[in-house]
């Protein structure tokens, strides 16, 4: 069976850091795509970051240089750097496993002004 297991969030001030984790078990992501999703309160979830099987990564506009995805193989977790934080990127963090329509049981991520 296939889990996902998001930590890292928590409250931070503006121009803080977090970086978040999502360990797998069940599935390997250095096989498979995987992704970020944030849902702010009152919004739609929305796709933020997405690294694919070889490595190749794309952002949404408003995170796009403070935000990195990367992969550790070895431990079998997919993180999301996270720096420069703005209030408007408080948010639930989720990650996904798109082939598989997997999702994690989410993170909070709070940044105060």
């Amino acid at each position: 069976q296939v889990h996902l297991v998001e930590s890292g969030g928590g409250l931070v001030q503006a121009g803080g850091s977090l970086r978040l984790s999502c360990a797998a078990s069940g599935i390997y992501f250095s096989v498979n795509p995987s992704s970020w999703f944030r849902q702010a309160p009152g919004k739609e979830r929305e796709l933020i970051a997405h690294i694919t099987s070889g490595g190749s990564t794309n952002y949404l506009d408003s995170v796009k240089g403070r935000f990195t995805i990367s992969r550790d193989n070895a431990k079998n977790t997919m993180d999301l750097q996270m720096t420069s934080l703005k209030p408007e990127d408080t948010a639930v963090y989720y990650c996904n496993l798109p082939w598989q329509d997997i999702w994690g049981q989410g993170t909070q991520v709070i940044v105060s002004s």
